[in-house]
């Protein structure tokens, strides 16, 4: 399984993120406080469906639900379906410890 949680600092929320491999499909679960994000809170994600950003399983369902472009959460879901499909290396992503946007001269 992987967790990971997504602080998105500009609309307030943090949001719980988990996912597991299941055949060919990654099982994601979440945990948020934000409307849109709960009703993507469970979702079977078809591994071949989350390689390219035009019909990607994650990201209609994301525009589905009306979530802003600047959405952190469609992003770190791709990247748990990448870590339990094995695309995504499980040491890179301690290694790396996160990913994040930071503000300079906004």
């Amino acid at each position: 399984m992987t967790e990971v949680i997504v602080n998105s600092g500009v609309c307030g929320f943090v949001h719980n993120i988990r996912g597991i491999l299941d055949g060919g499909n990654i099982v994601i679960d979440i945990d948020s406080p934000c409307e849109k994000i709960q009703r993507m809170a469970h979702m079977e994600v078809p591994i071949m469906e989350t390689f390219d950003i035009k019909d990607n399983y994650v990201l209609v369902r994301a525009q589905k639900e009306n979530c802003s472009s600047n959405c952190l959460v469609p992003c770190a879901i791709l990247n748990v379906c990448k870590i339990e499909a094995g695309f995504l290396a499980r040491s890179l992503v301690k290694k790396a410890g996160g990913l994040s946007i930071e503000f300079k001269d906004a």
